[in-house]
């Protein structure tokens, strides 16, 4: 016999094998009444069945990702350093880092500030600002120094909470009334 035929019925072979294993679980026939016609009902029993995904179930898992329209500490930060440009804005980062700011009363002087989200809670422990202070001289040399402990950090802290504060207030409200 020739090797092509030999083959080709192990192929065939094979192939019906695998086809009727498909068994009759391959196409599941079912009544109307037992599927709901609205899409929105079809999802929960496809989720509530294992067979779909629902963003719901992902807030019960270990990790506590929020869209960033939701988090208030984030859309308090964003309100509080609306004058200021900014360089870099990351939220999976968890990081704001603005550009050289001026206010335009001393041309050798300007900040830069850089917020680090620790975590998603409206507390102290959950913020850390960052101001970097940058002097130049009139030839152009720049020294640029870091602001641990100074009234512009505090406030700014303290700003960014009470308002991460009053957002999570309305948010809980909101949820209420709907």
């Amino acid at each position: 016999m020739n090797y092509n035929i030999i083959k080709n019925i192990v192929f065939s072979c094979f192939f019906f094998i695998f086809l009727n294993s498909c068994g009759k679980d391959f196409f599941k026939y079912s009544s109307a009444k037992d599927n709901p016609v609205r899409g929105i009902e079809r999802a929960k029993k496809n989720v509530s069945e294992g067979r779909g995904m629902s963003l719901n179930k992902m807030r019960k898992s270990k990790t506590t990702y929020e869209f960033s329209t939701s988090n208030p500490l984030w859309r308090a930060s964003l309100d509080i350093l609306d004058f200021i440009p900014m360089s870099t804005v990351d939220y999976s980062g968890g990081t704001i880092v603005s550009d050289w700011y001026t206010d335009g009363t001393q041309n050798d002087e300007s900040i830069k500030i850089t917020l680090r989200f620790l975590s998603n809670e409206v507390q102290a422990g959950s913020l850390k600002v960052v101001v970097h202070k940058k002097k130049c001289s009139a030839n152009q040399n720049c020294s640029i120094s870091l602001i641990n402990n100074s009234i512009l950090v505090d406030e700014l802290q303290r700003s960014i909470l009470r308002r991460a504060a009053l957002i999570q207030k309305e948010q809980a409200e909101n949820k209420k009334k709907n």
